[in-house]
Formats: C-alpha cells, structure tokens, sequence
C-alpha cells in the first residue's frame, strides 16, 4: 500500500485518480481548495469499502500556510509519501490583448507557484531510500501555444522547464518526476474556462473561431478516466518515463512541434480553427 498526496481532488482528473488508487489498496490523501466539494468522492469511497484509506484536507495551493498543516498532518499520520500528484489548476481563458495583469498572475500563482509551494514542502516527506514519484498534470498546452489561451499554456510551459529541472536533481534520490500532458478531455476545466470569457470580446473572426472550437472541444472530448488509469499505473510502475502524452491529438503534437518548422505548425493551427 503506497500513501499518496492529490492536490486538486475534488472533480476531473484529480477525483477520478483518486477512486482508481482507492480501487487498488492505496492510502489517498485528497486534497481541495474548497472543502465542501468533498461528498463525491468520500460517497464513491464509501461504496468502494476504502472510506478507512481516504483522508480529505483542505488544501489551497496558493496558501502556504494550508499546505504546511497538511504536511504537518501527513508526517504526524504516516511520517512519510511514496507519491504526490500535482494536480490542482486551472485554465485562464483570453487573448492577451483582453487579459489583465491580474489573471495572468492569477494563473501563475495557482498552476505554476502552487506546485512549486506544494512539492518544496512535501519534499522532505518523499526524501527515503525507496523509490518515490513525483506526477505533474500538464497539458498538451505545454507543448504548444495556441490562440486564446496566452496564460494557460505559458503557465504549462513553465511547468514543463520546471518538472525537467527538478527530474534531473531528483534522479540521484531515487524520486522519480513525471509529466502527464493530456489533450482535451471532458473535464471541468472547460466550462471553468469558458465562463470567464467576456463574450463582447470576441470581436475578430480569429477569436469567435477560438470560443467555438474551445466550446465543440468541451463537449465531444473523450472520457477523462483514461489520463485517471494512466496516473494510477505510473503510481506503481517501477521504472517511469518523463513525459506522458495522452489524448486525441497530443502524440501527434508533440511529434509535429519536434519535425515541422514554425511557418507550417502555424499554418496547420490556423486551418485547423
């Protein structure tokens, strides 16, 4: 039985996640900015027998005095973590010339410093002679920028060079980090994103061509328990890649990003919108 930290575990991949480790014997601690989100899945755990496995916290990844009572927590409990899944985040939705400054802090503060605050604190608790991983929910969005969404996939871009940086001081401890780059699934994410748009902007043909494949994406997406069975089998993998692209589209994105040049990727995105 591995012990398990999961930011964000209150919907999407994070919950999903959640069951497939509950389902499997593995002690989860679930955390979530909100707390009273937490019925789904203490309901699902009941029904599983695993209520006994499951620990649910409040855990705001922007509040760094709530991640330090998790871990205080964890240490007391189980004194140690064989897993952290950094799951917690969210898409800011916008062109850039209609964002504020404030969103795009917003969007760091939360998918890019949030996992910096989380894995620092946690670090100590992962820190033991076995093996250990450390699982980063990125997105096909850190492969590739697209219009419309500036903020989220340059947030995804910096947690990509952050989880090479961290693989590779890593190694030597015997922790392992991993990146999941999904393409689009049905999660909340899209309807989150979406709500935050103001629809008056959409004044170009470019960006009422972003809003409607963005919107067409939300809903014909497929089921996003395969990124949650993905997770779950790196959870107790003993030999684990880097990256893990999953999805429509995304093998074949972080293929054309490495082979095409620049000119006909962008043509390709354009047409494609």
């Amino acid at each position: 039985m591995k012990t398990v930290l999961i930011t964000g575990a209150n919907s999407g991949f994070g919950l999903l996640t959640a069951i497939e480790l509950l389902k499997k014997g593995h002690h989860v601690i679930a955390t979530m900015r909100n707390i009273v989100n937490k019925d789904e899945l203490i309901e699902e755990a009941e029904k599983l027998g695993a209520y006994d496995r499951l620990s649910v916290y409040q855990l705001d990844v922007t509040n760094l005095a709530e991640i330090q009572l998790v871990k205080a927590n964890i240490e007391s409990c189980y004194g140690k973590l064989d897993v952290l899944i950094n799951n917690a985040g969210y898409c800011q939705g916008g062109f850039v010339s209609d964002l504020a400054l404030e969103e795009w802090q917003n969007q760091f503060d939360v998918n890019v410093h949030g996992v910096l605050r989380v894995t620092s604190e946690m670090l100590p608790l992962l820190q033991r002679p076995v093996k250990a991983n450390i699982i980063n929910i990125s997105s096909v969005s850190g492969m590739i920028g697209f219009p419309g969404l500036s903020a989220y996939c340059s947030s995804k871009f910096a947690l990509e060079g952050f989880s090479e940086s961290l693989r590779l001081e890593l190694l030597q401890e015997n922790i392992f980090v991993s990146l999941i780059e999904p393409g689009s699934y049905q999660t909340k994410i899209w309807e989150k994103s979406l709500s935050s748009i103001d629809t008056d902007e959409m004044d170009t043909d470019l960006k009422q061509a972003v809003l409607s494949y963005a919107k067409k994406s939300a809903h014909s997406s497929p089921d996003p328990i395969e990124v949650a069975r993905l997770i779950s089998r790196i959870c107790d993998k003993e030999k684990v890649k880097f990256r893990y692209p999953i999805g429509k589209g995304s093998k074949l994105l972080s293929t054309a990003k490495r082979l095409l040049p620049w000119s006909l990727l962008e043509k390709l995105i354009l047409r494609n919108l």
